[in-house]
């Protein structure tokens, strides 16, 4: 429990109570790798979520900016990349969390305009509680007026930046209930935000308005519609193939069909923690120190799937610029 809270602080940065706040971080030595990922599309990763670029002659376009104190470091990140010194003109935050709207101050104040969806303005003005509904929880802070978002949508949103037609999308009660996911059809990539993740079984805000249901929808739509060689960017980890995402669909289908069983059983939480219903999955998306640890799941899946009612509806799909 103490370490599951621990890894959470780290995670999520939530700049909150001493000793475990994003203040009381070492960021002197975070390094900040860049990877090109199409045409003028690249990922850089320091000590947050992972921070996709779109980086041209009209400036500079960033899907979640990481910590605050990793903001100069960005900076210089971007300006090695091809000898840029183009501003940065926009930052999308793709949900609320502060290891990917950390930085969203220092990028305003240097004059970018934070674009979200409605939702996720809203919970950073508030503040709240981040929680799978059981053992992981953790109490947010309002974020500082300067970090809010100037520019917000319902449904979807599109900025026309670098030659690149780049799309907005709300995917509903997902990994929380204002999750965007960004779409470049020109560069073939898409930017899940923590949607999809790599480090193991997914952190589901529930108390946020996350869903099991929400991510499976979001991660179905994302799939019908990309182009074979698509490079997928998760919240956290390397990029992804097509396969790498339909490998992770096929684990959130999986487990979630295994809790469905049991409580048509009439199986409580703990009978199903103690008989381990999830453990086919653990050796993979579980290893040891593993931030949401088999257990963790077992409670996020049963929680979402007693409490919620999935409120996603058809969403558009992903479309490949006209061929010229």
């Amino acid at each position: 429990m103490r370490q599951r809270l621990l890894c959470l602080a780290i995670l999520l940065g939530c700049s909150l109570c001493a000793p475990l706040s994003a203040q009381d971080q070492d960021f002197s030595k975070v390094e900040i790798k860049a990877t090109r990922l199409s045409g003028d599309v690249y990922l850089l990763q320091g000590a947050g979520g992972n921070v996709t670029v779109s980086l041209g002659a009209d400036g500079v376009l960033l899907v979640d900016d990481e910590f605050a104190p990793l903001a100069d470091k960005i900076r210089a990140a971007l300006k090695g990349l091809g000898g840029t010194e183009q501003p940065v003109r926009f930052v999308i935050n793709t949900h609320y969390h502060f290891d990917h709207t950390g930085g969203n101050l220092p990028f305003a104040q240097g004059g970018a305009v934070l674009i979200a969806q409605d939702k996720l303005r809203a919970r950073l003005l508030t503040g709240g509680t981040i929680g799978n509904g059981g053992s992981i929880s953790r109490e947010m802070k309002p974020a500082e007026a300067g970090a809010l978002p100037q520019v917000t949508f319902d449904h979807e949103l599109s900025v026309h930046l670098n030659g690149e037609d780049i799309r907005v999308e709300h995917y509903p009660n997902a990994h929380t209930d204002g999750d965007s996911i960004v779409f470049f059809p020109k560069a073939g990539v898409v930017a899940m935000g923590d949607i999809y993740v790599r480090y193991g079984f997914p952190f589901i805000d529930i108390k946020g308005g996350g869903t099991i249901q929400g991510m499976i929808a979001a991660c179905e739509d994302v799939l019908k519609g990309l182009p074979a060689d698509a490079r997928i960017v998760p919240g956290h980890g390397e990029p992804a193939s097509i396969d790498d995402l339909r490998s992770y669909l096929a684990m959130l289908r999986q487990t979630s069909a295994r809790v469905v069983s049991a409580l048509k059983a009439g199986k409580s939480l703990e009978q199903m923690k103690k008989e381990r219903i999830l453990g086919d999955w653990s050796e993979r998306y579980a290893p040891p120190k593993a931030f949401v640890d088999t257990d963790a799941f077992t409670e996020t899946l049963y929680n979402s799937l007693n409490w919620h009612t999935a409120r996603h509806g058809a969403r558009p799909h992903w479309e490949q610029p006209s061929a010229k």
